[in-house]
């Protein structure tokens, strides 16, 4: 093989399985091919072993970004009711946005926390 060849090899070695699997998705998508109609391919073999290791993540953090001033008290009841702190702790809390305001929390219960954050005026992100 040329050395260009062996270069390229020694790269693909250094990669992770998710960097793998997005890389084998880039060149398929770059030059039209199906990786996978190739038989045997030891990319193809790590593209599906990278999608199956990947682990979907379940816990997630709900982070206050960025609290209009005019907004400021209607999302001041929403924190307090998500996190129950007092009126005082609540007040620092959102007057000190970005902030995070809950942690490992289902990805089903951070959305509609975060949901509701939005719909009081505020902006708010999963992490």
């Amino acid at each position: 093989m040329s050395e260009k060849i062996n270069q390229i090899v020694e790269e693909l070695k250094t990669l992770t399985l998710l960097e793998a699997s997005e890389l084998v998705t880039k060149i398929e998508e770059t030059f039209g091919v199906d990786a996978s109609a190739s038989a045997g391919g030891t990319m193809v073999m790590a593209a599906s072993t990278a999608a199956e290791d990947v682990e979907e993540k379940t816990e997630f953090n709900l982070m206050l970004d960025e609290v209009p001033a005019d907004k400021k008290i209607a999302v001041l009841k929403v924190v307090r009711s998500l996190t129950g702190l007092g009126l005082k702790e609540a007040k620092e809390l959102v007057e000190s946005a970005p902030k995070q305001i809950q942690e490992s929390m289902a990805k089903d219960a951070v959305e509609e926390a975060k949901k509701q954050i939005e719909d009081a005026g505020g902006k708010a992100s999963l992490s």
